[in-house]
């Protein structure tokens, strides 16, 4: 025989009892202002099957007399319907809209009904993928603003990974928080041209200022520096270099005002003196197998470093392509060394990526061999360290090839990446202390030490410098 026979028979008795006004003996007020609706329950079914329910209830029970609760963050019709599952197990989304699912989720959340928030999420995932990517702004804020929506939250996290211009077309993009924007312009791997993107963050920075017109000819001076304050954090991510001369004319140049000082300088340089240079932008889908999953370094960063591990000329072709597998990030993983070691220990052929706090410089380091945690020193003719003094010009660079092979890499314990004593990312915390220096170990110093000249040892002359960000990369063959 089959227990579950009475199930249903179970549900309808349950739901009846809940449309019944006798033997209740708990009244929940639903609602705030003036949609507030008076329910009337029963505590022994709330407090089985809701846990924040059984959280008050359980402080607020007093046997003598009717037990009121209040429930304002909930709409009175939301909660009729998370009733109806309480009690009858029954749910029937069909017939409800996507903005009402939501809101049922947001609800389930608020009483933890954990089964019930699971079912709406996959519901969600299952049948309302479309409306869920042109709204892609209202499900980010939502899933995010919960820790109980993780499947709604790698729902996000996959869909700006992989297909990252459909929430560039999606209905609500203008209301995108700065953070989620950054993020996105930050990926190689969706199927619109650099212009687009371009076109789509000004897009987004003029709807944050209503006042704003969207012909810049019509600016002031106080105008462009809105508009400039509010992308800021943006630009610096745009891959303004891999625009023709034509799309640099007409699409930027007019909003010239709002770029730091420097990168206009150098893109107007690159753009007017040298457009000879500027081929026609490829679909980054095009090179979707070899983009690069970093905060700091781009593709054309990767390509440069993929020639350095080759040995070849600037202009050479490559004959191998590279992967670049993201291992560690220090503001997702941590700056310590302790997890700098515990990630990286054992891995062969990685690149350190370090962005230098408040400037456009990047260090780097290729490592052929092991990380270890055992102070010894790691040998290696083929290791070497890089600069590039601005991030967005590439001939800004300076390579320094391993010149004393038995000192090439240093594996302390409490230090991370650490590339002889050239170039070392200290102790607990990288934020504050690490050091680029010239000790002999490479065969140049990869910092201008006029510039920076600072002797902290007696044979070694280099700078102290803050860490942003870093991160390290495996290096695989395709």
């Amino acid at each position: 025989m089959d227990d579950n026979k009475f199930l249903p028979r179970l549900s309808q008795n349950l739901l009846e009892i809940l449309g019944d006004n006798k033997f209740y003996d708990i009244i929940i007020e639903v609602g705030n202002g003036p949609h507030v609706k008076i329910f009337r329950a029963h505590m022994v079914i709330l407090y089985c099957r809701s846990p924040r329910l059984r959280r008050i209830l359980s402080i607020n029970v007093n046997k003598n007399t009717l037990t009121h609760i209040k429930l304002p963050n909930i709409l009175p019709e939301t909660f009729q319907v998370i009733l109806r599952y309480i009690y009858g197990g029954r749910l029937s989304l069909k017939e409800y809209d996507n903005l009402d699912i939501i809101k049922i989720l947001v609800a389930s959340s608020e009483l933890g009904l954990q089964e019930l928030i699971n079912h709406l999420q996959l519901f969600l995932i299952k049948n309302k993928k479309n409306w869920m990517e042109r709204n892609f702004s209202l499900i980010y804020k939502t899933s995010f603003e919960n820790n109980s929506f993780s499947k709604l939250q790698n729902f996000c996290a996959k869909l700006m990974s992989n297909e990252p211009e459909k929430i560039f077309n999606s209905i609500d993009f203008t209301s995108l928080s700065e953070k989620i924007l950054i993020s996105l312009i930050q990926h190689d791997n969706f199927q619109m041209k650099y212009i687009q993107v371009w076109e789509k963050v000004l897009k987004w920075g003029i709807a944050q200022n209503p006042g704003l017109s969207s012909d810049p000819s019509s600016y002031s001076k106080d105008d462009f520096n809105i508009l400039k304050d509010t992308l800021q954090q943006c630009i610096p991510f745009i891959k303004f270099y891999n625009l023709t001369p034509k799309e640099f004319v007409e699409s930027v140049y007019p909003y010239k005002k709002i770029i730091p000082k420097e990168l206009r300088e150098n893109l107007i340089k690159d753009f007017i003196y040298q457009p000879s240079k500027k081929l026609e932008p490829k679909m980054t889908k095009e090179i979707n197998s070899r983009s690069i999953d970093s905060k700091i370094i781009t593709i054309k960063h990767g390509e440069l470093i993929s020639k350095w591990i080759e040995k070849l000329n600037i202009t050479d072709k490559m004959k191998n392509s590279y992967e670049f597998k993201l291992i560690l990030r220090g503001s997702r993983d941590g700056f310590s060394s302790r997890t700098f070691h515990e990630i990286c220990d054992n891995q062969t052929h990685t690149i350190s990526i370090i962005k230098v706090k408040d400037s456009n410089e990047i260090f780097g380091g290729y490592n052929p061999i092991i990380w270890k945690s055992d102070f010894s020193f790691g040998t290696t003719l083929n290791s070497f360290i890089f600069s590039f003094k601005d991030k967005y010009n590439l001939d800004k660079h300076i390579l320094s090839r391993v010149k004393r092979a038995e000192v090439a890499i240093y594996n302390d314990p409490d230090r991370g990446p650490s590339f002889g004593r050239d170039l070392i990312l200290y102790g607990s915390s990288f934020y504050d202390k690490s050091t680029c220096r010239y000790s002999a170990c490479y065969d140049k110093p990869i910092r201008d030490i006029d510039e920076h000249r600072n002797i902290d040892y007696k044979f070694f002359v280099g700078e102290f410098f803050s860490v942003e960000e870093y991160e390290i990369f495996q290096i695989m063959k395709d």
